[in-house]
């Protein structure tokens, strides 16, 4: 009989324990993903809106992590680095993920997470060059030198006239035909003035009429060498003007920045005059306008720009500068700041991060 108590006991605490390991199994199960705000400022390749949806090396970074840790993301956009940075300090976000740039005054009312990439800054350009035919032209209109070729083509329009009418009363085998007349004595004059040429014309008048034609080459030679040497000048004039190759040449210009960002700050210490725009598509439409010289930014940004959008003829120039680190951040005493630094440094030791940053900018080996 004791023993049948025994086994009897002994059945129920089994089948109590596994009941309750049955019923946490369960209550875990159904336990729900934390939410979590996380503020997105629009950046690519690092952060890119799709049909109501975001995307990008950050975003892809971040849903790895909110995986792991079993977060349930909802993106809230901002305009602006300065406006997300707030919204991270005021605790509107529970996380800011984009190429958020770690400072030391950031720090001061955000807590940051393990760097995740290294960047730093450079300058996009026009990629048409700082001397190009637009430039060119109106560096000789400033220079005065648009007149003096219409007073040139003047010359060349009378010498023409001058020839044609001369050569039909004296030379027999002129042509009769006016437009033939014209033709002949218009490339005669060309050919003087373009090439320094008195070619095969006929000398009606001996040794008089020998110095003529000397008279002519020499003047051919002097257009010549006044047309080339103007605009020769004039070009290197607006390539020293308005050129653009480094950090160096930026003083005295007028640079995009991006609001809220580390270029707006660096440019502001140098005392380079700058203007600020939202994101990367406003400045360039500003410095195709010739609103601004150059645009300062985050390298990878500028770069992943100019490179997929080769229609807006921009390119980078000059070496990075200003080198800086991007991480995730969040609101001070968050507690989601120190789980969220161990997954970011276990998947840099796995090579998660470096997959994320092949599949965006192509392996660096």
């Amino acid at each position: 009989m004791r023993s049948a108590l025994r086994v009897a006991a002994s059945a129920g605490v089994i089948f109590c324990i596994l009941t309750t390991q049955v019923a946490f199994a369960q209550s875990q199960r159904e336990t729900p993903a934390r939410a979590v705000n996380v503020g997105v400022y629009v950046s690519p390749p690092f952060a890119v809106a799709e049909n109501n949806s975001y995307d990008g090396m950050a975003i892809d970074l971040w849903e790895v992590v909110a995986g792991n840790l079993d977060l349930a993301t909802h993106y809230v956009a901002y305009p602006t680095f300065r406006e997300l940075v707030d919204a991270t300090r005021n605790g509107e976000i529970d996380a800011a993920v984009t190429n958020l740039t770690i400072t030391h005054d950031r720090a001061e009312t955000i807590s940051f997470t393990q760097p995740w990439y290294d960047a730093g800054l450079r300058i996009l350009v026009p990629d048409e060059g700082s001397a190009g035919f637009w430039s060119v032209v109106s560096g000789l209109n400033d220079a005065g030198h648009l007149r003096a070729y219409g007073w040139l083509l003047a010359v060349i329009i009378a010498a023409t006239i001058g020839f044609t009418l001369f050569d039909r009363k004296f030379d027999p085998d002129f042509p009769r035909r006016w437009r033939e007349g014209i033709a002949e004595s218009f490339h005669h004059v060309i050919s003087i003035a373009a090439a320094g040429k008195a070619g095969a014309r006929k000398n009606l008048f001996g040794w008089v009429g020998r110095l003529w034609q000397a008279i002519w080459v020499i003047v051919g030679v002097g257009v010549i060498a006044y047309i080339t040497s103007s605009v020769t000048s004039v070009m290197t004039a607006v390539s020293i003007e308005r050129g653009i190759h480094s950090l160096a040449d930026l003083p005295g210009k007028t640079v995009g920045v991006f609001t809220g960002s580390v270029a707006e700050d660096f440019v502001t210490e140098l005392g380079i005059a700058s203007r600020s725009y939202p994101d990367i598509d406003t400045a360039a439409g500003a410095m195709k306008a010739g609103n601004i010289d150059a645009i300062v930014g985050d390298a990878p940004i500028l770069e992943h720009f100019a490179h997929n959008k080769p229609q807006e003829n921009v390119t980078v120039v000059g070496n990075i500068f200003h080198p800086d680190k991007y991480g995730f951040a969040f609101p001070h005493d968050s507690e989601l700041t120190q789980p969220v630094t161990l997954q970011i440094l276990q998947l840099i030791e796995d090579g998660t991060v470096e997959e994320l940053r092949n599949r965006y900018f192509g392996s660096s080996t």
